[in-house]
């Protein structure tokens, strides 16, 4: 969707990893083989999110790593499979550090970094886990900066995660602009104050009872043109 009115100028851009930068369709294909199930790796990530919540509201969190193995437990009893064994978890959940850029990010990128955007890497990741991936996929050196949610100890869509990520980059919420592509994480940044960009990557959408985005489009590069033009 190509805006019709002229966009807010926000001075960082804030970027999730997982999905919206990082491809994780290798990941994907390992947890479906593992399981036996085309619907695996949506029923475990779907939990991984779910419980990331449970520990958000609980106010009794554990990292992302440790949530991603306890949801492998729980999809395997969902999908009435044999439970992995912790060395095939092991296995699994590393691959999160070993996947490729969409091939649309680096030109994106690229576009909004030449312009003179401010750019920012933020994940629920845990720092070593978004390090390693930023580092493999060969995004590393596009941001000034990489925010992780275990500083604040509660996990997007929190309005605390997006105002800790404003305050890391040393701006008003409303000075900046989250791309994600995923519905929730775009409602939680616009409920905190942040502009927001929506990327349609495939099989995402966005969430209809939130405000609509600032901008979206189905690339970084189609993005990138809005926010310069």
């Amino acid at each position: 969707m190509l805006s019709s009115l002229p966009l807010p100028n926000p001075q960082v851009i804030i970027f999730d990893v997982n999905e919206t930068l990082i491809d994780m369709s290798p990941l994907k294909t390992a947890v479906n083989a593992t399981f036996g199930s085309p619907a695996a790796f949506n029923q475990w990530f779907g939990l991984l999110l779910q419980h990331s919540l449970v520990a958000t509201v609980t106010d009794h969190y554990f990292n992302f790593g440790t949530l991603a193995d306890a949801a492998l437990d729980m999809a395997a009893h969902m999908l009435q499979a044999q439970p992995l064994s912790q060395a095939k978890k092991h296995d699994l959940t590393s691959l999160l550090r070993q996947l490729p850029a969409h091939a649309d990010v680096p030109a994106g990128l690229t576009q909004l970094r030449d312009a003179g955007y401010r750019l920012v890497a933020f994940s629920n990741s845990p720092p070593s886990t978004l390090a390693a991936q930023l580092q493999f996929a060969g995004l590393t050196d596009y941001f000034e900066q990489i925010v992780s949610v275990d500083a604040v100890r509660r996990y997007k869509p929190h309005p605390d995660t997006y105002r800790f990520a404003t305050e890391q980059a040393g701006v008003a919420p409303a000075q900046a602009m989250l791309v994600a592509a995923h519905g929730w994480d775009v409602a939680g940044a616009l409920y905190a104050g942040l502009q927001a960009g929506f990327l349609e990557r495939p099989g995402q959408t966005l969430y209809p009872l939130a405000p609509p985005p600032t901008c979206q489009a189905p690339t970084l590069t189609a993005l990138a043109a809005q926010l310069i033009s």
